[in-house]
């Protein structure tokens, strides 16, 4: 049984060294594009909502598609990210809140 489990394929191995390459490049070519680009205060400021747009591209659609009860931890979470400032809190929060309307069928 144990066979099975540690067998290697080349195939697999292959694939995990194209996705490691890939994920290498990517970093390392950002890099290198970003050593080349002049830093203006407009590519800046682009630079900087670029986190929250993506989670916001993220997010949405799953709270869509989730409906009341995925909306309402998203409101828990951010009154409580916006009340104490800390993400970890936030999140403790919000599973709560998901915890409690599973328990009440929600």
């Amino acid at each position: 049984m144990t066979d099975a489990v540690f067998s290697v394929d080349g195939m697999f191995l292959l694939a995990i060294a194209g996705m490691t390459a890939v994920t290498y490049a990517m970093r390392a070519g950002g890099y290198w594009i970003m050593g080349r680009i002049p830093l203006t205060p407009r590519i800046h400021r682009a630079l900087e909502a670029l986190p929250g747009a993506i989670i916001v591209s993220t997010i949405l659609p799953i709270a869509l598609k989730g409906g009341v009860p995925v909306m309402l931890c998203l409101v828990v979470s951010a009154v409580v990210m916006a009340w104490v400032r800390k993400e970890f809190i936030a999140v403790v929060f919000a599973v709560g809140a998901a915890a409690a309307m599973r328990g009440y069928g929600l």
